[in-house]
C-alpha cells in the first residue's frame, strides 16, 4: 500500500518534471490510501492555483482509491507521532495514517527524510 503525499497529486496534477514519477503510484488506485486531509489540501491548493474544475476532478481522482478519514484513534496516533518525530500536525495526520494502514508515505517534502516507511522524490 501506499499513501501520495499531497505534493504529490499537485505535481501529478499540474504534470510538473516530477508528475511521472508519482504516476506509477496514483494509477494504481487499488493499493492507493487517501487521507481526507490530503483531499482537503489538494482541493484548497488547487482551486486557489488554477480554477475549482480541476480541484474537482482531483478530488474525483482521490476516490478512486482507499479514502481515510480522520476518526479518533488516528487523531491519538497522529499526536503520538508529531511528539515523536516533531511533525507539524497536517503531516502527523498524514504519516500517521500511512503507519496505521501498513503503507509507505511517497512524497517529496524534505520533512519527512529519514523517517521509516517513507520513499522521497527527490525535486
Amino acid at each position: 500500500m501506499f499513501l501520495v503525499d499531497t505534493c504529490g497529486w499537485i505535481e501529478w496534477m499540474i504534470d510538473s518534471p516530477l508528475a511521472r514519477s508519482y504516476a506509477r503510484y496514483l494509477n494504481s488506485p487499488d493499493t492507493l490510501i487517501v487521507p481526507t486531509l490530503v483531499q482537503h489540501e489538494l482541493y484548497k491548493w488547487l482551486y486557489r492555483e488554477m480554477d475549482q474544475a480541476i480541484a474537482l476532478a482531483s478530488i474525483a481522482a482521490t476516490q478512486t482509491a482507499n479514502v481515510v478519514v480522520l476518526d479518533t484513534s488516528l487523531a491519538l496516533l497522529s499526536a503520538e507521532v508529531a511528539r515523536e518525530f516533531k511533525l507539524a500536525t497536517a503531516d502527523a495526520i498524514i504519516y500517521a495514517t500511512a503507519r496505521q494502514h501498513n503503507a509507505t508515505l511517497v512524497t517529496s517534502d524534505a520533512h519527512f527524510t529519514g523517517l521509516p516507511h517513507v520513499k522521497v522524490v527527490r525535486k
